[in-house]
């Protein structure tokens, strides 16, 4: 199955790692500096330019430790609710 994370961008269910509320978990340095190095590795996809709401980190298919993080406006309640109803 697959999740929608908003604009024209889907992900594989298999391939979530998580999905983290952007207010909450960028409070702490490990997770700015998590960020900001996945960024300077060209690993983070925007999928909008809108206020982000959410991040999620997938792996990427074909690849060992290899994650790919993408930043959504979608609140993470809500992809919860896509990932729950598309089961």
């Amino acid at each position: 199955m697959y999740l929608h994370l908003g604009q024209e961008v889907v992900v594989r269910h298999r391939d979530i790692i998580g999905v983290f509320d952007m207010d909450n978990t960028t409070i702490s340095p490990h997770t700015r500096g998590y960020l900001k190095q996945a960024e300077k590795e060209g690993r983070v996809a925007y999928v909008s330019y809108d206020l982000p709401r959410s991040f999620t980190v997938c792996a990427e298919p074909g690849t060992r430790r290899r994650d790919k993080v993408y930043v959504s406006q979608i609140a993470p309640s809500t992809l919860k609710k896509r990932s729950i109803t598309s089961l």
